[in-house]
Protein backbone atom coordinates (compact mmCIF):
# COMPACT_ATOMS: atom_id res chain seq x y z
CA UNK A 1 0.00 0.00 0.00
CA UNK A 2 2.88 2.05 0.97
CA UNK A 3 4.66 1.56 -2.05
CA UNK A 4 1.27 1.94 -4.31
CA UNK A 5 0.94 5.59 -2.56
CA UNK A 6 4.27 6.41 -3.99
CA UNK A 7 3.43 5.76 -7.15
CA UNK A 8 0.34 7.80 -6.62
CA UNK A 9 2.07 10.76 -5.51
CA UNK A 10 4.55 10.60 -8.30
CA UNK A 11 2.03 10.88 -10.64
CA UNK A 12 0.39 13.63 -9.02
CA UNK A 13 4.01 15.71 -9.09
CA UNK A 14 3.84 14.90 -12.57
CA UNK A 15 0.41 16.51 -13.00
CA UNK A 16 0.91 19.46 -11.01
CA UNK A 17 4.78 19.87 -13.17
CA UNK A 18 2.18 20.30 -16.44
CA UNK A 19 -0.12 22.30 -14.76
CA UNK A 20 3.30 24.75 -13.85
CA UNK A 21 4.47 24.64 -16.84
CA UNK A 22 1.43 25.68 -18.72
CA UNK A 23 0.74 28.24 -16.00
CA UNK A 24 4.60 29.92 -16.70
CA UNK A 25 3.56 29.71 -20.13
CA UNK A 26 0.74 31.97 -20.03
CA UNK A 27 2.61 34.59 -17.49
CA UNK A 28 5.25 35.01 -20.18
CA UNK A 29 8.00 34.74 -17.83
CA UNK A 30 11.32 35.09 -19.20
CA UNK A 31 14.69 34.16 -16.93
CA UNK A 32 17.12 36.93 -17.33
CA UNK A 33 20.17 34.05 -17.97
CA UNK A 34 18.14 31.05 -19.44
CA UNK A 35 15.79 31.38 -22.29
CA UNK A 36 12.57 30.03 -22.48
CA UNK A 37 12.90 27.49 -25.32
CA UNK A 38 16.00 26.18 -22.78
CA UNK A 39 13.21 26.21 -19.98
CA UNK A 40 10.62 24.15 -22.21
CA UNK A 41 13.21 21.75 -22.54
CA UNK A 42 14.59 21.62 -19.03
CA UNK A 43 10.79 20.94 -18.19
CA UNK A 44 10.62 18.10 -20.20
CA UNK A 45 13.77 16.13 -19.58
CA UNK A 46 12.50 16.38 -15.90
CA UNK A 47 8.71 15.17 -16.86
CA UNK A 48 10.81 12.49 -19.07
CA UNK A 49 13.20 11.63 -16.17
CA UNK A 50 10.19 11.32 -13.93
CA UNK A 51 7.86 8.65 -16.51
CA UNK A 52 11.33 6.88 -16.98
CA UNK A 53 11.62 6.55 -12.95
CA UNK A 54 7.61 5.79 -12.57
CA UNK A 55 7.71 3.09 -15.27
CA UNK A 56 11.07 1.71 -13.52
CA UNK A 57 9.42 1.54 -10.40
CA UNK A 58 6.34 -0.19 -11.82
CA UNK A 59 8.71 -3.09 -12.99
CA UNK A 60 10.16 -3.78 -9.21
CA UNK A 61 8.50 -4.86 -6.50
CA UNK A 62 10.68 -2.95 -3.71
CA UNK A 63 11.73 0.48 -3.70
CA UNK A 64 15.44 0.93 -3.02
CA UNK A 65 17.03 4.00 -0.84
CA UNK A 66 19.11 5.15 -3.72
CA UNK A 67 16.00 5.12 -6.08
CA UNK A 68 14.03 7.13 -3.58
CA UNK A 69 16.95 10.07 -2.78
CA UNK A 70 16.41 10.41 -6.82
CA UNK A 71 12.98 10.66 -7.01
CA UNK A 72 13.25 12.85 -3.85
CA UNK A 73 15.50 14.94 -6.18
CA UNK A 74 13.58 15.33 -9.38
CA UNK A 75 10.27 16.18 -7.47
CA UNK A 76 12.65 19.02 -6.02
CA UNK A 77 13.78 20.14 -9.36
CA UNK A 78 10.48 20.08 -10.87
CA UNK A 79 9.31 22.08 -7.83
CA UNK A 80 12.02 24.68 -8.52
CA UNK A 81 12.41 24.71 -11.73
CA UNK A 82 10.85 28.42 -12.90
CA UNK A 83 11.33 29.69 -9.15
CA UNK A 84 13.10 33.31 -9.54
CA UNK A 85 14.19 35.21 -5.96
CA UNK A 86 12.14 37.92 -5.42
CA UNK A 87 12.64 41.24 -3.82
CA UNK A 88 9.71 42.76 -2.22
CA UNK A 89 8.93 46.52 -2.33
CA UNK A 90 9.11 46.04 1.84
CA UNK A 91 13.07 44.12 1.31
CA UNK A 92 13.68 47.87 0.30
CA UNK A 93 11.67 49.69 2.45
CA UNK A 94 13.91 48.30 5.08
CA UNK A 95 17.23 48.51 3.57
CA UNK A 96 19.64 49.96 6.05
CA UNK A 97 22.61 51.24 4.16
CA UNK A 98 25.97 50.67 5.10
CA UNK A 99 28.19 52.95 6.37
CA UNK A 100 30.08 55.38 3.32
CA UNK A 101 33.79 53.81 4.04
CA UNK A 102 32.12 50.09 3.85
CA UNK A 103 30.64 51.08 0.63
CA UNK A 104 33.71 52.37 -0.74
CA UNK A 105 35.92 49.36 0.87
CA UNK A 106 38.10 51.29 2.46
CA UNK A 107 37.08 50.71 6.34
CA UNK A 108 36.65 47.46 7.88
CA UNK A 109 34.29 47.99 10.88
CA UNK A 110 34.24 44.90 12.20
CA UNK A 111 38.41 45.13 12.92
CA UNK A 112 37.75 48.65 14.01
CA UNK A 113 35.03 48.26 16.67
CA UNK A 114 37.62 46.14 18.34
CA UNK A 115 40.27 47.83 17.76
CA UNK A 116 38.55 51.43 19.22
CA UNK A 117 36.52 49.89 21.86
CA UNK A 118 37.74 51.28 25.41
CA UNK A 119 36.96 50.11 28.31
CA UNK A 120 34.67 51.83 30.88
CA UNK A 121 36.60 52.39 33.90
CA UNK A 122 39.47 53.88 31.60
CA UNK A 123 36.69 56.88 31.40
CA UNK A 124 38.38 59.25 28.67
CA UNK A 125 41.93 57.95 27.82
CA UNK A 126 42.46 57.64 24.50
CA UNK A 127 43.09 53.97 22.73
CA UNK A 128 45.86 54.90 20.55
CA UNK A 129 46.66 52.79 17.26
CA UNK A 130 49.50 52.37 14.99
CA UNK A 131 48.13 53.32 11.56
CA UNK A 132 50.39 52.08 8.50
CA UNK A 133 49.10 53.67 5.12
CA UNK A 134 50.89 52.40 1.74
CA UNK A 135 51.00 54.54 -1.22
CA UNK A 136 52.64 54.63 -4.82
CA UNK A 137 55.17 56.67 -3.46
CA UNK A 138 54.97 56.94 -0.06
CA UNK A 139 54.43 55.48 3.55
CA UNK A 140 52.60 57.23 6.24
CA UNK A 141 52.65 56.02 9.61
CA UNK A 142 50.66 57.43 12.08
CA UNK A 143 49.85 57.18 15.94
CA UNK A 144 45.52 57.91 16.18
CA UNK A 145 42.84 57.82 18.59
CA UNK A 146 39.50 57.37 18.05
CA UNK A 147 36.91 60.24 19.35
CA UNK A 148 33.48 61.26 18.19
CA UNK A 149 34.50 63.99 16.30
CA UNK A 150 36.75 61.75 14.43
CA UNK A 151 39.99 59.94 14.36
CA UNK A 152 42.95 62.68 15.98
CA UNK A 153 46.39 61.70 14.77
CA UNK A 154 49.34 62.37 17.76
CA UNK A 155 51.93 62.17 15.85
CA UNK A 156 52.81 61.11 12.09
CA UNK A 157 56.09 60.40 9.97
CA UNK A 158 56.28 60.06 6.34
CA UNK A 159 58.76 58.10 4.46
CA UNK A 160 59.89 60.60 2.63
CA UNK A 161 60.89 62.61 5.39
CA UNK A 162 63.66 59.99 4.74
CA UNK A 163 65.32 62.19 2.19
CA UNK A 164 66.54 64.66 5.58
CA UNK A 165 68.17 61.57 6.96
CA UNK A 166 70.07 60.45 4.11
CA UNK A 167 67.95 57.82 2.43
CA UNK A 168 66.70 59.67 -0.86
CA UNK A 169 65.41 56.90 -3.18
CA UNK A 170 63.75 53.13 -2.45
CA UNK A 171 61.40 55.08 0.38
CA UNK A 172 58.54 52.00 -0.35
CA UNK A 173 60.14 49.13 0.53
CA UNK A 174 60.51 47.09 3.39
CA UNK A 175 63.98 48.68 4.82
CA UNK A 176 62.37 52.20 4.27
CA UNK A 177 58.80 51.07 6.05
CA UNK A 178 61.21 49.76 9.38
CA UNK A 179 62.89 53.69 9.09
CA UNK A 180 59.19 55.34 8.92
CA UNK A 181 58.26 52.99 12.01
CA UNK A 182 61.46 53.71 13.55
CA UNK A 183 61.28 57.64 13.31
CA UNK A 184 57.50 58.01 14.23
CA UNK A 185 58.32 55.77 17.49
CA UNK A 186 61.60 58.19 18.67
CA UNK A 187 59.12 61.53 17.49
CA UNK A 188 56.23 60.20 19.97
CA UNK A 189 58.87 59.47 22.62
CA UNK A 190 60.45 62.69 22.39
CA UNK A 191 56.77 64.30 21.99
CA UNK A 192 55.78 62.64 25.41
CA UNK A 193 59.57 63.29 27.05
CA UNK A 194 59.81 59.60 26.98
CA UNK A 195 62.90 59.25 25.10
CA UNK A 196 65.50 58.93 27.87
CA UNK A 197 63.44 56.21 29.90
CA UNK A 198 63.15 54.22 26.41
CA UNK A 199 65.80 53.97 24.20
CA UNK A 200 64.64 51.14 22.25
CA UNK A 201 66.96 48.70 20.12
CA UNK A 202 70.55 49.87 19.76
CA UNK A 203 70.84 48.25 16.80
CA UNK A 204 68.45 46.04 14.48
CA UNK A 205 69.85 42.84 14.23
CA UNK A 206 66.38 40.96 12.89
CA UNK A 207 65.50 39.14 16.15
CA UNK A 208 62.25 40.09 17.79
CA UNK A 209 62.23 42.71 20.39
CA UNK A 210 60.17 43.92 23.35
CA UNK A 211 60.20 46.87 25.37
CA UNK A 212 60.82 46.51 29.17
CA UNK A 213 58.89 48.87 31.48
CA UNK A 214 60.78 50.89 33.22
CA UNK A 215 60.75 51.77 37.10
CA UNK A 216 58.81 55.00 37.04
CA UNK A 217 56.30 55.45 33.42
CA UNK A 218 55.28 52.72 31.30
CA UNK A 219 55.91 52.50 27.79
CA UNK A 220 53.94 54.17 24.98
CA UNK A 221 50.99 51.34 23.81
CA UNK A 222 49.36 50.54 20.69
CA UNK A 223 47.43 48.38 18.62
CA UNK A 224 48.30 47.83 15.02
CA UNK A 225 45.84 48.58 12.51
CA UNK A 226 46.82 47.24 9.22
CA UNK A 227 43.43 48.63 7.67
CA UNK A 228 42.53 46.12 4.44
CA UNK A 229 46.36 45.24 4.04
CA UNK A 230 46.89 40.95 3.31
CA UNK A 231 48.76 40.26 6.57
CA UNK A 232 51.14 37.94 4.40
CA UNK A 233 54.33 36.89 5.98
CA UNK A 234 57.03 39.55 4.91
CA UNK A 235 54.54 42.15 4.22
CA UNK A 236 56.05 45.88 4.39
CA UNK A 237 53.70 46.38 7.01
CA UNK A 238 55.39 44.48 9.65
CA UNK A 239 58.57 46.03 8.33
CA UNK A 240 57.13 49.25 10.03
CA UNK A 241 56.25 47.19 13.33
CA UNK A 242 59.74 46.25 13.32
CA UNK A 243 60.89 49.64 13.20
CA UNK A 244 58.49 51.05 15.64
CA UNK A 245 59.13 48.15 18.31
CA UNK A 246 63.23 48.60 17.98
CA UNK A 247 62.47 52.42 18.23
CA UNK A 248 60.79 52.13 22.14
CA UNK A 249 57.12 52.00 21.77
CA UNK A 250 54.88 48.56 23.13
CA UNK A 251 53.01 46.74 20.18
CA UNK A 252 51.42 43.45 20.77
CA UNK A 253 52.40 40.76 18.03
CA UNK A 254 53.95 38.03 17.20
CA UNK A 255 57.21 37.45 15.15
CA UNK A 256 55.52 35.17 12.54
CA UNK A 257 54.80 37.70 10.18
CA UNK A 258 58.17 39.21 10.17
CA UNK A 259 60.31 38.44 6.66
CA UNK A 260 62.33 35.39 7.65
CA UNK A 261 60.03 33.34 9.43
CA UNK A 262 60.11 29.70 8.52
CA UNK A 263 56.72 28.40 8.83
CA UNK A 264 58.37 24.34 9.00
CA UNK A 265 60.85 25.26 11.88
CA UNK A 266 58.59 27.90 13.38
CA UNK A 267 61.32 29.87 14.32
CA UNK A 268 62.28 33.75 12.83
CA UNK A 269 65.73 33.45 11.22
CA UNK A 270 67.07 36.65 11.79
CA UNK A 271 69.67 36.69 9.48
CA UNK A 272 67.13 36.81 6.67
CA UNK A 273 64.74 39.46 8.65
CA UNK A 274 68.17 40.99 8.70
CA UNK A 275 69.42 41.55 5.05
CA UNK A 276 65.47 42.70 4.47
CA UNK A 277 65.76 45.50 7.20
CA UNK A 278 69.09 46.76 5.51
CA UNK A 279 68.12 46.67 2.31
CA UNK A 280 69.83 43.00 1.32
CA UNK A 281 66.92 42.40 -1.04
CA UNK A 282 67.67 45.31 -3.03
CA UNK A 283 70.97 45.04 -2.88
CA UNK A 284 70.66 41.60 -4.88
CA UNK A 285 67.92 43.01 -7.32
CA UNK A 286 70.75 45.81 -8.08
CA UNK A 287 72.84 43.81 -8.87
CA UNK A 288 71.00 42.19 -11.50
CA UNK A 289 69.11 44.75 -12.98
CA UNK A 290 69.90 48.55 -12.89
CA UNK A 291 68.10 50.88 -11.03
CA UNK A 292 67.95 54.22 -12.67
CA UNK A 293 67.73 56.18 -9.31
CA UNK A 294 70.33 55.11 -7.69
CA UNK A 295 72.71 55.19 -10.47
CA UNK A 296 72.38 58.67 -10.72
CA UNK A 297 73.18 59.05 -6.99
CA UNK A 298 76.10 56.57 -7.38
CA UNK A 299 74.65 54.36 -4.95
CA UNK A 300 75.93 50.99 -5.23
CA UNK A 301 74.65 47.47 -4.04
CA UNK A 302 77.58 46.94 -1.86
CA UNK A 303 76.81 50.58 0.14
CA UNK A 304 73.29 49.65 0.93
CA UNK A 305 73.68 48.36 4.86
CA UNK A 306 75.88 51.18 5.66
CA UNK A 307 73.77 53.69 3.97
CA UNK A 308 70.78 52.19 5.90
CA UNK A 309 73.13 52.22 9.10
CA UNK A 310 73.70 55.64 8.82
CA UNK A 311 70.27 56.51 8.36
CA UNK A 312 68.77 55.10 11.46
CA UNK A 313 71.81 56.37 13.68
CA UNK A 314 70.48 59.77 11.89
CA UNK A 315 66.64 59.47 13.13
CA UNK A 316 67.80 57.97 16.49
CA UNK A 317 69.81 61.31 16.66
CA UNK A 318 66.97 63.58 15.92
CA UNK A 319 63.68 62.62 15.08
CA UNK A 320 62.02 65.81 14.97
CA UNK A 321 59.88 67.10 12.25
CA UNK A 322 61.25 69.73 10.00
CA UNK A 323 59.49 72.43 8.71
CA UNK A 324 59.50 72.93 4.50
CA UNK A 325 60.89 75.83 3.47
CA UNK A 326 58.18 77.36 1.35
CA UNK A 327 58.75 80.17 -1.56
CA UNK A 328 56.55 83.29 -0.62
CA UNK A 329 53.57 83.55 -2.49
CA UNK A 330 54.44 85.56 -6.17
CA UNK A 331 52.40 88.75 -6.71
CA UNK A 332 49.68 88.10 -9.12
CA UNK A 333 49.25 90.76 -11.81
CA UNK A 334 45.70 92.81 -12.44
CA UNK A 335 44.70 92.98 -15.64
CA UNK A 336 40.98 94.76 -14.82
CA UNK A 337 40.41 98.58 -15.69
CA UNK A 338 40.17 101.22 -13.23
CA UNK A 339 37.17 102.17 -12.46
CA UNK A 340 37.22 106.10 -13.24
CA UNK A 341 35.36 109.22 -11.35
CA UNK A 342 32.75 111.40 -12.38
CA UNK A 343 35.04 114.02 -13.19
CA UNK A 344 38.07 111.65 -14.72
CA UNK A 345 35.27 110.70 -16.88
CA UNK A 346 33.90 114.08 -18.36
CA UNK A 347 37.27 115.24 -18.43
CA UNK A 348 37.87 112.09 -20.76
CA UNK A 349 34.86 112.68 -23.06
CA UNK A 350 35.61 116.53 -23.42
CA UNK A 351 39.10 115.37 -24.31
CA UNK A 352 37.93 112.72 -26.99
CA UNK A 353 35.00 115.78 -28.38
CA UNK A 354 38.49 118.32 -28.91
CA UNK A 355 40.46 115.63 -30.22
CA UNK A 356 36.87 115.52 -32.92
CA UNK A 357 36.49 118.90 -33.52
CA UNK A 358 40.60 118.83 -34.62
CA UNK A 359 40.16 116.72 -36.99
CA UNK A 360 37.08 117.76 -38.36
CA UNK A 361 38.93 121.35 -38.76
CA UNK A 362 41.84 119.76 -40.11
CA UNK A 363 39.59 118.13 -42.69
CA UNK A 364 37.89 121.40 -43.67
CA UNK A 365 41.17 123.06 -44.67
Amino acid sequence: MKFREEVEEERRMLQMAEVWREERVQMKLVDAKVTLEEKYSQMNKLVADLETFLSSRSATPAPDAEEMKKAEFLRQAAALAFVKAQKTKAYFKSFQVKFKRRRGGKTDYRARIRLTNQDKNKYNTPKYRFVVTFTNKDIIAQITSASIAGDMVLAAAYAHELSHYGLEVGLTNYAAAYCTGLLLAHRVLKMLEMDDEYQGNAEATGEDFSVEPAESRRPFHALLDVGLLRTTTGNRVFGALKGALDGGLDIPHSDKRFAGFNKESKQLEAEVHHKYIYGGHVAAYMRTFSLMEHIKRGLEADGTEEMYKKVHVAIRADPSARKSEKQPPKEHKRYNLKKLSYEERKAKLIERLNALNSAARADDE
